[in-house]
């Protein structure tokens, strides 16, 4: 791909974003397409969100479990950018349109006292940065549509990267938590949607250990000359399949002594 193609796709996105209406999978149009090629279109992407206004408060990560993994035929995690219009309250109600087509996931955050770069970066650095640990939730959304209707081909990969690694929100719950408070790996929820049990999990379920997973974006993020911040929030991964959110879902996430979160969608 060139410049002009990843452009128009960084565009694209954005305009979809605004307007509510899928584009067209980017891997479709764009056989060709790499995994840098993706990411470049995620960071054009973000910077039309930041030229609109928006700030960057942190970061996501993405397919750390197995399954998922084997789902899309890739044996590493993705990254994504949390942008300031991006986070709610504990216990919000979505207003009818403002995604397309939600859905959450249950993740341990991680919010960073002190910044945290370099591809040397180990578990003791990611928990001395680490200022606490909350329940939390991400909302996932496209702007890409899930399937072309003409191939049948469904998103790759680098489509989900492209469309900011379908990152739309983030809630975290009021419970915070020394980094070694708990053992992170059996840190699980129990994920309710209108009163009905839908997703369970562990925290072992990303890469073994979500500090791991924070391990790894911070070494990842040191090949694109990036680095994270004080202050900054991290979702570690999810370690339950996306839960679907048509309007009128009621998300009620138990993380039992580590805390719980919820979430409305009108």
């Amino acid at each position: 791909m060139d410049a002009n193609d990843r452009n128009a796709i960084a565009d694209a996105l954005f305009e979809a974003e605004r307007t509510g209406v899928q584009i067209a999978i980017p891997s479709v149009q764009h056989p060709d397409i790499t995994m840098d090629d993706a990411y470049d279109i995620q960071q054009g992407f973000v910077s039309r969100k930041q030229a609109a206004g928006r700030s960057i408060i942190g970061w996501k990560i993405g397919l750390t479990s197995k399954a998922m993994q084997y789902a899309l035929n890739i044996d590493i995690p993705d990254s994504g950018v949390l942008l300031d219009d991006m986070a709610f309250d504990h216990g919000a109600s979505i207003p009818k349109g403002r995604f397309i087509e939600p859905r959450i996931e249950a993740e341990i955050a991680f919010v960073m006292k002190a910044p945290l770069s370099g591809e040397s970066v180990t578990r003791e650095d990611v928990i001395a940065a680490t200022d606490f640990v909350a329940p939390s939730l991400e909302i996932l959304d496209t702007r890409v549509v899930r399937k072309d209707a003409t191939t049948g081909q469904a998103r790759r990969v680098f489509d989900t990267i492209s469309d900011n690694a379908a990152n739309a929100g983030v809630v975290l719950g009021v419970q915070r938590h020394a980094v070694d408070a708990h053992d992170l790996r059996w840190v699980g929820a129990i994920v309710s949607r209108n009163g009905e049990v839908e997703e369970t999990g562990l925290g072992a379920g990303v890469l073994n250990d979500p500090v791991e997973s924070v391990v790894w974006l911070a070494r990842r993020m040191a090949l694109y000359g990036q680095a994270i911040e004080a202050g900054h929030v991290i979702l570690s991964g999810s370690f339950i399949r996306p839960v679907e959110c048509p309007s009128g879902s009621e998300i009620h996430a138990d993380f039992g002594a580590f805390g719980s979160v919820d979430l409305t969608f009108e």
